[in-house]
């Protein structure tokens, strides 16, 4: 059995670190671990411009602790406005790596997003023209479909047009949750990948929701049955080069969390790494954590792997990792698994 585990040293394809104070606080989680991640622009007001984007990526930086070499990896937030000459300027200027698409209203600060993806094709089409990456969120918002639903759907009648429509658009979809998910993915040759999410491999819907609401168990897209569980954490403990590590770690403030309407969103940025070598450990997997975290996702962004490495360590006691983040707004939870880690990062 291995004790230790050394790998090239990963990135996160999916991270929210928000603004202001907040950012300051929680910044440093990520960077402790990751030399990168695509930062996610669902601000207040959106980032939907290069001048956003560029002023965003200057806050994120003069966040990170001194010696860091954390490089935020920016994307534009993708409205039914979007100009298309701006996203090619922004991507030609080396400004962002990549667009996200939110359907209007389905997570939090999505309200800005797209109300038919007819509005956009033109972005659409110009970034398959130039090879810019697209971010999806894939989840319907009609209210008359089910909420443990809306990701297949989305994928029917969203994804797979799209993809018909425009082979050579480089699309990634986000924190998939569905074995509906994971065969789509499985299904394309070329330019689709998925991100997966270190909490959607350890909870499903009963965590949530058995024995009284979870609320820090509570994100968007919503955990599923066991066997969309099962199907994604197979996919990502596989070594397939289409899926690899997006955390979508979103801090909310306990009170935001803990109240008659709490926010979506787990925050795993600070313990994330020891517990993926807990799941690829109990998988058998421990070979492939490092094509998750560390490989396929800048395969999929036209990058190189990072050159340095972090090497994990299974102890005989648990890690005991924070259980919350203390920031100017208040305290954020750290994501629980609901039983004891033995991995943490040691170097």
């Amino acid at each position: 059995m291995n004790n230790s585990i050394t790998i090239i040293r990963p990135d996160d394809w999916h991270l929210h670190l928000r603004d202001g104070v907040m950012m300051k606080a929680i910044t440093p989680e990520s960077t402790r671990h990751f030399n990168r991640a695509i930062i996610m622009p669902n601000l207040v007001p959106p980032v939907v411009t290069a001048a956003d984007a560029l002023a965003y990526r200057t806050r994120i930086l003069s966040a990170c602790p001194q010696d860091s070499n954390f490089t935020p990896l920016m994307t534009l937030y993708l409205t039914d406005k979007t100009d298309p000459d701006d996203v090619a300027a922004a991507f030609a200027n080396g400004i962002i790596n990549a667009v996200k698409y939110y359907p209007a209203g389905a997570t939090t600060n999505s309200d800005s997003g797209v109300t038919d993806i007819k509005n956009v094709m033109p972005v659409l089409e110009k970034m398959a023209q130039i090879g810019l990456p697209l971010c999806i969120h894939g989840e319907v918002t009609d209210p008359n479909i089910d909420i443990f639903d809306r990701e297949a759907v989305f994928i029917e009648t969203i994804l797979d047009p799209l993809r018909r429509a425009l082979p050579e658009l480089k699309t990634t979809s986000e924190h998939i949750t569905t074995k509906d998910g994971v065969d789509y993915v499985k299904s394309q040759s070329k330019n689709h990948c998925a991100t997966i999410t270190t909490h959607h491999l350890m909870i499903n819907r009963n965590h949530l929701l058995v024995g009284g609401i979870k609320p820090h168990y509570y994100c968007l897209p919503i955990a599923k049955r066991e066997e969309h569980r099962l199907a994604v954490r197979a996919a990502a403990t596989s070594g397939d080069v289409r899926f690899f590590l997006g955390t979508d770690s979103a801090p909310h403030t306990d009170p935001n969390k803990e109240t008659g309407c709490g926010c979506a969103g787990c925050f795993t940025a600070t313990n994330t790494m020891a517990l993926l070598a807990h799941v690829f450990e109990e998988d058998d997997a421990l070979n492939k954590l490092e094509k998750f975290t560390s490989i396929n996702g800048p395969k999929h962004y036209g990058l190189l792997p990072n050159t340095e490495t972090i090497t994990l360590k299974k102890s005989s006691a648990p890690f005991l990792y924070p259980k919350k983040i203390e920031t100017a707004e208040g305290p954020v939870t750290v994501f629980n698994p609901g039983h004891d880690i033995y991995w943490q990062v040691i170097e």
